[in-house]
């Protein structure tokens, strides 16, 4: 065969599996955009969950594909992906209100490793907790409380490498939550969630969570590499009794600057100091 005819024979190969895997991922796109949607419409609850249920195939066929570190969905509204920098982990995690109990969050991790098949993936269940989510203990795989990630970034922790997650937990009808949570993955490769590196009012935690009215909102998000801004709560009036549903965002930004490995507490953040 001439080499003309390789180089032709080789170019259609290589598009054709281009084009191959950009339509298996739009049609995956589509299929869970229409589940999603029949969830949301969906007033039955036992059906939600099996809508659920083949969303879950879905991400796992998707999670296990060669191209998982290489593609994003771009249109999926009920869908959230986040890619490390370092590019060794990526995220995805949903949630599904129900009507009857409290709403489940949906978490898939994708960890590259070179020892391996090229990749481990995890997969979690949580659920909205009533209760506050504690800031001096560590979670695992099997007690997961249940957020959706929005952003995740690197960082060095006493010779690890760790990662600095923020959260979101909305599905309580008085009161919202967004973490700071660290991710770091123990000697067995299991996931930890929790860390004693966040230092306030000289007290070690293991996390940052702010919790306040479902009326308003608050922000929190990583203005560096190295610091993590997020407003401050002040207490507001509202028609809701008690509890931290009746704090808001004020005027003043606070935050956490990372020194040594460690995050610090950080109040009246300069707003220069911001991307």
């Amino acid at each position: 065969m001439s080499n003309l005819k390789l180089l032709l024979l080789y170019f259609f190969i290589f598009n054709s599996s281009i084009l191959t895997g950009q339509s298996s991922g739009n049609d995956i796109s589509i299929q869970l955009e229409e589940l999603f949607e029949k969830i949301l419409v969906s007033k039955n609850d036992s059906e939600k969950l099996q809508l659920n249920d083949s969303v879950r195939l879905l991400v796992d066929d998707y999670v296990m594909s060669d191209s998982v570190f290489d593609h994003r969905f771009t249109d999926l509204k009920y869908l959230g992906q986040i890619d490390s920098p370092d590019e060794k982990i990526k995220i995805i995690t949903w949630n599904i209100p129900l009507r009857q109990g409290p709403n489940k969050y949906f978490l898939y991790l994708v960890k590259r490793d070179t020892k391996k098949s090229g990749k481990i993936v995890f997969r979690l269940e949580g659920e909205n907790q009533p209760e506050t989510i504690s800031n001096d203990t560590v979670y695992t795989e099997r007690n997961w409380y249940g957020a959706l990630y929005y952003d995740i970034r690197p960082f060095r922790n006493e010779k690890e490498t760790c990662y600095i997650l923020l959260g979101l937990d909305t599905d309580n009808l008085y009161l919202s939550r967004k973490i700071i949570e660290v991710l770091s993955f123990g000697e067995n490769g299991e996931m930890i969630f929790g860390r004693p590196c966040f230092i306030r009012d000289n007290e070690i935690r293991f996390r940052e969570v702010l919790e306040y009215s479902a009326e308003g909102l608050v922000s929190l998000r990583i203005g560096s590499n190295r610091l993590i801004v997020f407003d401050r709560l002040d207490a507001f009036a509202t028609g809701h009794s008690g509890g931290n549903g009746q704090y808001g965002a004020g005027i003043a930004l606070d935050g956490y600057r990372l020194k040594k490995g460690y995050w610090n507490f950080v109040k009246d953040v300069d707003i220069k100091e911001l991307k």
